[in-house]
């Protein structure tokens, strides 16, 4: 209730049970309103529906050929595609390439290191060639650098 001062009209809350008995007066009107909407919608959408029921076919195959589109462009150039694998799959190849040819040339590092440590002809030989050692009686002969000589430009090479 509504019981304010200064109006005299004093008003009454709707209940549940009045809510109900609305509802069953307007249900006639509400159906008949709810049933002319739903006609005049069947009525609009009838004819684009059965356009599109006879070309029913047609449009699946167009959805069929456009995912199988989309599915072999994804396949292919998607990024774990085929044109990334055969990217990767050569940089694979190469560092391959780089790994072993970096193992035979470690292993060859490891050779001359072993042959530096316990094979007394390699010590010698390195002895000899870089700190130009010799044995008794042997004589050293060692050539200068060579020396360039720089020419200076003639005036027909400036022309």
């Amino acid at each position: 209730m509504d019981l304010r001062a200064g109006k005299s009209r004093i008003r009454i809350l709707p209940t549940a049970g009045n809510d109900l008995r609305f509802l069953a007066d307007r249900a006639p009107q509400v159906r008949a309103y709810v049933e002319s909407f739903a006609a005049e919608a069947i009525g609009r959408t009838r004819p684009m529906c059965v356009v599109l029921y006879s070309i029913r076919r047609r449009l699946m195959t167009g959805a069929v050929a456009l995912l199988t589109l989309w599915l072999f462009v994804h396949v292919m150039f998607g990024a774990n595609g085929m044109v990334v694998y055969k990217q990767k799959k050569a940089e694979y190849q190469n560092l391959q390439n780089e790994i072993e040819s970096l193992q035979k040339q470690n292993d060859g590092y490891s050779g001359e290191i072993r042959a530096l440590q316990s094979d007394p002809k390699t010590i010698e030989k390195e002895a000899r060639e870089q700190l130009h050692y010799a044995r008794p009686g042997e004589v050293i002969y060692v050539a200068p650098n060579p020396v360039t000589v720089e020419r200076p430009f003639s005036d027909a090479a400036k022309k």
